[in-house]
């Protein structure tokens, strides 16, 4: 009878082990799998403008190249970047597009009007 408690606390705290491992492998993996990101946080999404000039800024993850309007700008080491835009007068479209070291894009569109 001893030998079967013994026998089942090894296999749980091994099952446990594993189970905890696997866990905290894929927990730390997750960056990797989901790709690179892109947030942009100002200005909004549609904003209008009132000066030509206009700060970009957002936050970047998983990214080994990133460019904004097909010119590579560049982000800090939490993955901030800010980059000063001029604005044609009316409606403008800004692209900022991320690639990762696995060859993944993403592109992310920022529509705003310079009145």
């Amino acid at each position: 009878m001893k030998t079967n408690a013994k026998l089942f606390l090894k296999v749980s705290v091994a099952s446990f082990l594993i189970l905890f491992v696997a866990g905290y492998s894929f927990y730390q993996a997750r960056k990797l799998i989901a790709g690179p990101r892109i947030a942009i946080e100002s200005p909004s999404n549609g904003a209008m403008l009132g000066s030509s000039i206009v700060e970009i800024v957002g936050k970047a993850e998983n990214i080994s190249f990133i460019s904004m309007n097909d010119r590579p700008i560049y982000v800090d080491e939490q993955g901030i970047f800010k980059e000063k835009l001029l604005l044609a007068y009316g409606y403008n479209i800004i692209k900022v597009a991320a690639r990762d070291k696995f060859g993944r894009n993403t592109v992310e569109t920022l529509e705003v009007v310079y009145k």
